[in-house]
């Protein structure tokens, strides 16, 4: 009997214990931030094995540390005054670069029609985007050039300020538009409908050839190209190039000279895809463009004191924006083959001065002090 008792006393603890648990259990079940966390915890778990973003961030992050420790100079600030850092306003959008160019050397970029047809097609030699540099072969003639690439014999002569009479030497070098009519460097003052009055040119023919977004989208320095215009009888002034006080110049990247003057007035400096390329002087940045660009590429225009004008090509990342006002030595961007390009380098072209590396043969290699 005493066991018994005991044992009916043990049952009813049980009973009762079962009963507080399932009132718990109910309660429990019955409040929405149950709920609420089960259904968050269940999203997460989704998004977390349906998707490898959270590894891809953190494997590109990986990456673009690995990318910067490979640039020569990403570290050093002391090269040019403070650059405070700045190759970290923008990390690189890393694009997907061909491997044979990631350390590749650009070469020169006039070509004959043999190379043009190679990289281009025979057939679209004549349905091109871009201003191309030509070298003359035996028994080229005016007619005969114009004809290979479509456009006409005045084109040929304006561009290269020659006579369509004018007898062409094996080796000579010629400026060839991607369409016929006549190129024009933007001065002080100068207005689309000033430009297309002089070359009897339509006004949106001059805005759609040049990708400008209306009238007033015009620097000084710009080289546009006049769709359909024709030389004024009265010479149009010319840009003066005048002496460069190099004392407020410094050299836009390190590397190697790998193409002399050529158009515009631009000296090639090659170096490994991803070296850092800075601003010759101080001044403001005029434009900033990506994509092809008539074959320069992604480039940057910076106008300095007296209206000289800096063009930095075929960049593979630009750090500023129009409107910046840049000090000398202050990083730009970072080399790259974008456009018509065969290696990294950057096109180096100066209009309203002489331009400072013109002075160095090819082959020649800069570096800072």
């Amino acid at each position: 009997m005493k066991s018994f008792v005991k044992g009916e006393s043990k049952t009813k603890k049980t009973s009762s214990g079962f009963a507080r648990h399932l009132e718990f259990k109910k309660g429990f079940l019955k409040n929405p931030f149950f709920y609420f966390g089960f259904f968050s915890l269940f999203l997460f778990g989704l998004l977390f094995f349906s998707s490898d973003g959270l590894v891809g961030i953190s494997h590109s992050k990986n990456n673009a540390a690995g990318f910067y420790k490979n640039i020569d100079n990403s570290e050093n600030n002391d090269l040019f005054f403070n650059q405070n850092k700045l190759l970290a306003v923008e990390t690189p959008d890393l694009k997907i670069i061909q491997d044979n160019f990631v350390y590749g050397i650009s070469t020169p970029h006039i070509v004959t029609t043999q190379v043009l047809g190679s990289m281009f097609g025979e057939s679209s030699l004549v349905d091109r985007k871009e201003i191309i540099e030509y070298s003359v072969e035996s028994g080229d003639t005016i007619k005969g050039v114009a004809g290979k690439f479509g456009v006409s014999e005045d084109t040929i002569a304006w561009a290269n300020n020659i006579s369509k009479n004018s007898a062409l030497k094996v080796g000579q070098t010629l400026v060839i538009l991607p369409v016929s009519g006549v190129l024009h460097i933007v001065k002080a003052g100068d207005t689309i409908g000033a430009i297309s009055k002089t070359y009897k040119a339509k006004m949106e023919d001059i805005i759609s050839t040049n990708s400008l977004s209306g009238e007033l989208d015009i620097f000084i320095g710009d080289i546009l190209i006049i769709k359909g215009g024709s030389m004024p009888p009265k010479p149009i002034s010319s840009i003066v190039s005048a002496p460069l006080n190099e004392s407020l110049f410094i050299y836009p990247a390190e590397g190697q000279i790998t193409q002399g003057l050529h158009f515009y007035n631009a000296v090639d400096l090659a170096n490994k895809c991803g070296a850092p390329v800075y601003a010759a002087a101080s001044g403001v940045v005029q434009r900033v463009r990506y994509g092809w660009n008539f074959g320069g590429g992604n480039q940057v225009t910076i106008l300095h004191a007296g209206g000289i004008v800096t063009y930095y090509g075929h960049l593979m990342t630009i750090f500023v924006k129009p409107g910046d006002s840049i000090d000398v030595g202050q990083r730009l961007g970072l080399m790259g083959s974008t456009g018509l390009s065969t290696g990294c380098h950057v096109h180096f072209g100066v209009t309203g001065a002489k331009n400072p590396l013109a002075k160095f043969f090819i082959g020649s290699v800069i570096k800072y002090k």
